[in-house]
């Protein structure tokens, strides 16, 4: 107990140091301490070792309120290093809490390190999952609520109750046999199952009272699998998608591909007993599917028979489904005015870039790649090789903004310049026969088309200017393409990458860095005073306390 308590005392001093620096005073404060641990646990009926979070599979949620300071201090009770990032939180003016290899230096074993985030300007559904090698394969995954502040308005009532599910695939296999397969050129096997909430078939049981309407905040963090969702004789009206307030459709069932994130509200109007809540794959041979429980708090009747089919192999359904969803022009989103009040229509992008996705052999073994290079990590994280003017890590340029003719690959540790305040058109191109899901941390993007073929310049002609959805993950259809509208207005150093674990991890992701020549805090934060150093970063120093 004394080692403990020096430990945290220390952590006290430090945080209140931090507090001075990096976060607004005027926003309030919230603080969590995580012990990082492996754990017996049984998702799919087999004893497997899970990554816990103060014993938690999944981890602790975070419930919040816009511009939030997050003061989370992360002890590393594992025997190897260990990265959390945050799916969606935009980290503004602040890339080295991102959390990735490429900001931030990994967590030693018996070490801990104290992450200063903002949900500056956010509202939505969120999570937070391991971001090292396949550690996201074992579990340390956890939801992120940010609610609007009180006197911001919401398009609909207060629910009854408010429920994350955090689905998906799920492999009864170790993260280090999994990672052994991509280790030695091939790809992740057929996972064995899905979870919901971290356990299998009717393990998880969501309560509700007859009469009332709950806010369901549905997050896919799985490794390789989209998902359909349902609920056995109920609608679900979409109300938000990862921080955008929507128009309010009603769905039967609702795709969900990997990374992405949507906010359902379902009304208990039914006879009182008990129903399914089913998850299932899409667009693979073989359907997994697992299930939940919405029992009505006055039920007597317990689930029984095949819980209600779903969409499997089927595209159109899922890209028609997907072009329905569109922005609440009227509703507020963080702040008062109404999201409408953004014409991203009305702005001309400076900068068209296209990124193709491939799945090249490269020395024998299975790579995948963006535009022809498939990303090795360096030894020393680009943000601060970048700061500290370290030479031989990475090279500015040394990806393409267009793919190459041609189907072969190469390893690069792959970076791309953007300025600040510039307006780029980003076109995801997929020739391969599988969705892919793709994601750029740092930023809300527009998605203003997505169509099957090749993209050309006359597919301009089809997007949509007024009222698409601003979000951080998309997903490409097989042979499709995908176009988006991003404003590059937060300065760092921003990962893009699949959101499919094996790709990301053999390669098929990059570095953007959206770059201004300004010091002042008002475009990027300084290295923060508790910054780890590793690699040839070492030795160098942060500031002075």
């Amino acid at each position: 107990m004394r080692e403990y308590g020096s430990k945290y005392s220390l952590t006290s001093a430090f945080i209140m140091l931090i507090l001075l620096h990096n976060v607004n005073g005027e926003d309030p404060y919230r603080f969590y301490t995580w012990k990082i641990t492996y754990g017996d646990i049984y998702p799919l009926g087999v004893k497997q070792k899970g990554i816990l979070i103060n014993g938690q599979f999944p981890g602790p949620q975070i419930d919040c309120v816009t511009n939030d300071n997050l003061i989370i201090s992360v002890y590393n009770y594992l025997n190897e290093p260990f990265l959390l990032s945050w799916n969606g939180l935009q980290q503004r003016r602040n890339s080295w809490q991102d959390g990735v290899y490429g900001t931030t230096c990994p967590i030693p074993r018996r070490k801990n390190f104290t992450y200063v985030l903002q949900a500056k300007d956010q509202i939505g559904t969120y999570f937070y999952f391991p971001s090292l090698a396949l550690h996201k394969a074992a579990g340390g995954y956890g939801s992120i609520k940010i609610s609007s502040r009180p006197r911001i308005p919401v398009p609909f009532p207060p629910p009854g109750g408010d429920y994350a599910i955090l689905a998906g695939d799920w492999y009864k296999r170790s993260q280090r046999q999994l990672k052994y397969f991509l280790d030695t050129g091939h790809n992740l096997p057929f996972p064995d199952g899905l979870l919901i909430n971290g356990r299998g078939w009717n393990g998880y049981t969501f309560t509700v009272d007859q009469g009332k309407t709950y806010r369901f905040r549905i997050s896919n963090v799985g490794l390789t699998t989209s998902i359909n969702l349902r609920i056995q004789g109920h609608s679900m009206k979409l109300v938000e998608v990862e921080g955008s307030h929507t128009l309010q459709n009603m769905y039967s069932s609702l795709d969900i591909h990997l990374g992405q994130s949507y906010s359902v509200l379902v009304t208990a109007n039914q006879p009182a007993k008990d129903y399914y809540i089913v998850v299932s794959s899409r667009f693979t041979s073989k359907v997994l599917t697992t299930t939940a429980v919405l029992h009505y708090s006055n039920s007597f009747t317990k689930v029984s028979g095949p819980p209600p089919g779903g969409p499997t192999t089927e595209i159109a359904s899922s890209l028609n489904q997907a072009r329905s969803i569109r922005w609440n022009l009227t509703a507020s989103g963080p702040r008062p005015n109404p999201q409408g009040s953004y014409h991203y229509g009305m702005i001309k992008p400076s900068r068209t870039i296209i990124l193709a996705n491939s799945a090249p052999y490269i020395n024998g073994k299975l790579r995948y790649a963006v535009n022809g290079v498939s990303y090795v990590s360096p030894d020393t994280p680009l943000k601060l090789a970048d700061y500290f003017k370290i030479g031989g890590v990475f090279s500015i340029g040394s990806i393409p903004d267009r793919p190459p003719w041609g189907n072969g690959g190469y390893l690069a540790t792959s970076l791309m310049h953007a300025d600040y305040r510039s307006f780029a058109e980003i076109v995801f191109q997929n020739w391969e026969d599988t969705v892919q899901s793709w994601h750029i941390d740092g930023y809300s993007f527009f998605v203003v088309g997505m169509d099957g073929g090749q993209w050309t310049a006359a597919s301009r002609s089809r997007y949509n200017l007024r009222d698409t959805v601003a979000r951080c993950t998309t997903q490409v259809y097989p042979k499709s393409w995908t176009a988006i509208y991003i404003a590059l207005d937060n300065v760092g150093m921003w990962n893009i990458r699949s959101e499919n674990w094996a790709r990301q991890y053999l390669g098929q992701q990059f570095y953007l860095r959206v770059y201004t020549p300004s010091t002042s805090w008002r475009d990027e934060y300084p290295i923060p005073r508790n910054a780890l150093l590793c690699g040839r970063a070492r030795g160098h120093h942060t500031r002075p306390l």
